[in-house]
């Protein structure tokens, strides 16, 4: 948003998880967008069409991941996947392993299939006191999972691969923070917590204290079966400088460089391995946490992300060429 606005490119974000679904699309329509973009074909994709139709302008869709390595697998959604991009007039994608899967199912659409790599940028930020979510002790090793909390996230293999970790290493400490997007997995990961009092989930953090929770922690960790070709969170926490451990898919290894950038697994095994490397060995996570750092800033700056997507749109034409700069 901070860079299209910096490029003369007036835009408005509508949250699905804040505002019901008919006062986004009324919303939308009465703006007069020129251009409708959505994030994540499924969830959002059907309602940007449809705005988009009534407004008579074109829609583009941003593929999250779980739309393509699963959504278009399943027999219930698929429809709806293919429909919306279908009728995208452009699709864009974080990594190029996103579009190579799609081209896959969907080959007449890889000529409007666009990568465009995230970028990370952290406005606003207030401090948070982590004391008021959980007292740690002063020499605690603190390892913390942020995203939400779904079963394609697999939350609960942190627990299973820590375990025998903080067994050996009282002062380890695995907190989750971000909201329960699944009841299902919400309540098995809490039941789960109650017999392991070293691990805690925090809740929702507020996003604007989301980067100070991140520097507070030693490890930040990622266990996805799938991911869109780059995790967020995992973005932030190397822009950060954060020593980060991460399940061995395609779309974590987009950013993570095993024994250069962070750490990978394959099994619990694995991850109780490399975890303990992590809890023991202050100079192997700030030497991972500084070439993480040093890798987004030389390959994911800002501005790059903000002018393809201005590019895009003026390709679109819906935005001049005269504001396409800077």
């Amino acid at each position: 948003m901070r860079g299209l606005a910096e490029r003369g490119v007036p835009a408005r974000v509508w949250d699905l998880s804040a505002t019901a679904e008919p006062d986004v699309l009324d919303g939308v329509v009465a703006d007069g967008a020129c251009l409708v973009h959505a994030f994540h074909a499924l969830h959002s994709g059907p309602l940007a069409r449809e705005a988009a139709g009534r407004l008579a302008v074109p829609y583009v869709v941003t593929l999250t991941g779980t739309d393509v390595n699963h959504d278009l697998g399943t027999s219930d959604r698929a429809a709806t996947v293919t429909r919306v991009l279908t009728g995208a007039a452009a699709i864009t994608v974080f990594h190029r392993s996103i579009a190579s899967r799609l081209a896959r199912v969907l080959p007449d659409l890889a000529a409007r299939v666009i990568e465009v790599p995230q970028a990370v940028r952290f406005a606003a930020t207030e401090p948070l006191d982590l004391d008021g979510y959980w007292a740690l002790p002063s020499d605690r090793v603190l390892v913390l999972f942020p995203g939400g909390i779904r079963e394609v996230k697999a939350p609960r293999l942190i627990l299973r691969g820590l375990e025998p970790v903080a067994a050996r290493h009282p002062r380890i400490r695995l907190a989750y923070a971000g909201p329960i997007l699944e009841p299902a997995e919400g309540d098995a990961l809490l039941d789960a917590l109650r017999t392991r009092p070293w691990a805690r989930y925090l809740g929702v953090v507020p996003h604007d204290r989301m980067a100070s929770l991140l520097t507070q922690a030693d490890v930040v960790v990622n266990s996805s079966v799938s991911e869109g070709g780059m995790a967020n969170a995992v973005l932030e926490a190397l822009a950060l400088g954060r020593a980060v451990l991460a399940s061995d898919i395609e779309g974590n290894r987009s950013l993570v460089e095993h024994e250069a950038t962070g750490l990978l697994f394959r099994t619990v095994e694995e991850l109780a391995a490399q975890a303990e490397r992590l809890v023991v060995d202050a100079d192997l996570r700030a030497r991972l946490g500084a070439a993480g750092r040093r890798r987004v800033e030389q390959e994911y700056p800002p501005h790059r992300e903000a002018n393809a997507y201005v590019a895009l749109y003026r390709s679109l034409g819906v935005v001049p060429a005269a504001r396409a700069g800077g």
